[in-house]
């Protein structure tokens, strides 16, 4: 398989610290409010890597944290008039439904900054014994200069670095990006003991501490959005390799998401929370759009985009539906024609997915089969024999996607009466009566189709 590394910039061959073992960390959200779309984007997409990694045969250990002690955290709380504590927990719930909703897998970690002070506190000490830490009135701080490698993740030169987000100024700083590391206690915040004074981490330090401490001082993906790339990254890496830390052999980063094909912005009135696009579409269609394209593609979320994936999303369904008709019919076919049409699929998924995660053609492998297969259904060609090894073979690949649906949807018993009523007038020969009800079935999202095995139905 290979990857697109941002530190090399270019595809690489993955190739794990322990063979058929691989150890992820992905920078979670910072638990102050609702998540939002972009959010979605990067839970989802690392999601994939993680699943198909899984699928080809890797022990996965999979970590993505919580930030919930930062600068935001704490302005919320006190505007909630509530403990940051309880502000904190509140959101992770809610990220954990609007998460589990999407199909997402839960991380076999989800550390807290606030449970790894004496670790964060370690860290630091250490940054110090190697020279990479000093002090001033308001906190700790790290020396950029003193790591010769700072700004090769992001391409930034030392002598041209701008401030990025969260660097805070600081007159008396020995460079302007140099960032902080441990912040002394203000009136009314959360704080904690040090050998410099009580206080709280900076955000960058959080994640170096947290991620070594979950998975080891050298350990094989970094994940994140293109947003973190500079400063909170290479802030890491910094960190890290200062403190002697091997740490991530690769760096992955998703595209930015836009709204109407501008930038995502509360001051633009285009910001969508994960619940409220939940409203006006399922979240496995929300999950299917944020990975149907290139997880480093820019995405763009539209009204039409969204409709675009749903409607795709349910011609695999409907496909799916058609299939375990056949399956259950239990009639006889020739055993051998549907294998081949499988393997290709099988065989071009992998090819797309080892490809940096090309969803693209990954999902092509799917749509062809999807085609022939309809074809041998069209001519009576299929049968259960060949549509369990196609059923299989979707379920399987599903553990991969986590979008399909395999159960037969229940009817509430208004829809099963209705489609019964326009049956009998459709014999009845009171054909007027039977489009009335096809049209209120239609306004309640329902959409027949009349075939010679009978009337199915979908909904839009």
């Amino acid at each position: 398989m290979q990857i697109y590394d941002t530190m090399s910039k270019k595809k690489v061959d993955l190739v794990t610290v322990e063979e058929k073992r691989v150890g992820i960390y992905l920078c979670g959200p910072t638990v102050y409010d609702y998540g939002h779309l972009g959010h979605g984007r990067s839970v989802v997409s690392f999601d994939l890597l993680r699943r198909y990694l899984a699928y080809r045969g890797y022990e996965v250990t999979f970590v993505r944290n919580w930030t919930d002690i930062d600068d935001k955290t704490i302005e919320r709380a006190e505007a909630e008039g509530v403990a940051v504590k309880e502000l904190t927990e509140r959101f992770i719930e809610i990220y954990l439904e609007d998460f589990k909703k999407l199909g997402v897998l839960e991380p076999d970690s989800a550390p807290k900054p606030t449970e790894r002070m004496a670790d964060i506190v370690s860290y630091i000490e250490r940054l110090f014994d190697h020279g990479h830490a000093y002090l001033l009135d308001d906190g700790v701080y790290f020396d950029i200069s003193s790591f010769p490698e700072y700004g090769r993740l992001s391409g930034q030169r030392l002598e041209d670095l701008k401030q990025g987000v969260r660097i805070d100024v600081t007159e008396n700083k020995k460079n302007p990006g140099d960032f902080v590391l441990w912040k002394f206690e203000k009136p009314g915040e959360p704080s904690w003991p040090s050998p410099w004074g009580k206080g709280r981490p900076g955000w960058h330090i959080e994640c170096s501490v947290m991620s070594t401490a979950c998975l080891g001082e050298e350990f094989d993906i970094h994940c994140g959005g293109q947003d973190l790339i500079f400063p909170h990254h290479e802030d890491e890496i910094a960190q890290a390799k200062g403190a002697g830390h091997g740490f991530a052999r690769y760096w992955m980063h998703n595209g930015f998401l836009n709204i109407d094909n501008e930038k995502m912005s509360k001051s633009l009135g285009n910001f969508f929370t994960l619940r409220e696009a939940f409203k006006r579409f399922s979240p496995l269609v929300v999950r299917f759009f944020l990975l149907s394209s290139h997880y480093r593609a820019p995405l763009n979320f539209s009204e039409e985009t969204l409709k675009g994936a749903e409607a795709a999303l349910s011609r695999f369904n409907d496909f799916i539906g058609r299939v375990r008709e056949i399956s259950e019919m239990n009639k006889g076919e020739v055993a051998g024609a549907v294998d081949p049409i499988v393997k290709k699929a099988r065989e071009q998924f992998i090819e797309g997915l080892d490809d940096d995660l090309n969803i693209s053609k990954a999902l092509a492998s799917v749509s062809e089969l999807v085609r022939d297969i309809n074809i041998m259904i069209d001519r009576e060609e299929l049968g259960s024999d060949g549509a369990d090894l196609v059923l299989s073979f979707m379920k399987e690949i599903d553990e991969v996607l986590g979008v399909f649906s395999f159960e037969r949807e229940a009817l509430d018993g208004e829809i099963e009466k209705l489609i019964a009523e326009r049956n009998l007038a459709r014999k009845s020969k009171e054909f007027a009566r039977a489009d009335s009800i096809r049209d209120r079935l239609l306004e309640m999202g329902i959409v027949l189709e009349d075939t010679k095995d009978g009337t199915r139905w979908k909904r839009v």
